[in-house]
């Protein structure tokens, strides 16, 4: 397997499981809670996965697929309309899909290419690796919300307990 295979084998891995834990700590959740913020100077849950489906598509299907960049980044944190939590699951699995299907197969040749995007001059490899770094900061903050809000041990380490 190349190089830039297995990078793109590795960042469509972490965005699915990501993807996949927000999903369980949602589930986890009343819409009061996905949309509960303890001060103004907070985000709810619910705006996190507004942003992460931002990011996605502004990064990834518009910065490296060429689609048009519609993102209106300070919308995703100014929402308070309680949107509801399967839907805005639903619009994260989308997009990572999409965002899955723009990187899969791409060559060094592919992921040396320059792009702007957000002001910010990078190759698509960058932009790739941006949106999932990007993407596992804010599902372990979605993580902890989901711990302090329920109580619970979520269990997605529960594999090394016996280790």
């Amino acid at each position: 397997m190349s190089i830039e295979a297995e990078f793109v084998r590795v960042a469509i891995n972490d965005l699915e499981q990501c993807c996949g834990r927000i999903e369980a700590c949602v589930g986890k959740l009343t819409p009061e809670q996905v949309w509960g913020r303890g001060g103004e100077n907070q985000n709810a849950i619910g705006n996190l996965l507004l942003h992460l489906n931002g990011n996605v598509r502004q990064w990834i299907l518009s910065g490296v697929g060429g689609a048009e960049d519609t993102r209106l980044r300070s919308q995703e944190f100014a929402e308070r309309r309680n949107i509801d939590p399967a839907e805005l699951v639903a619009r994260l699995k989308a997009a990572v899909r999409e965002a899955e299907q723009v990187i899969h197969g791409l060559s060094a040749d592919q992921l040396m290419e320059r792009m702007a995007v957000q002001g910010y001059d990078v190759t698509k490899l960058e932009a790739i690796f941006h949106v999932a770094e990007h993407f596992t900061g804010h599902t372990f903050q979605i993580i902890f919300a989901t711990k302090l809000l329920t109580g619970e041990d979520l269990g997605f380490y529960a594999h090394l307990a016996s280790r």
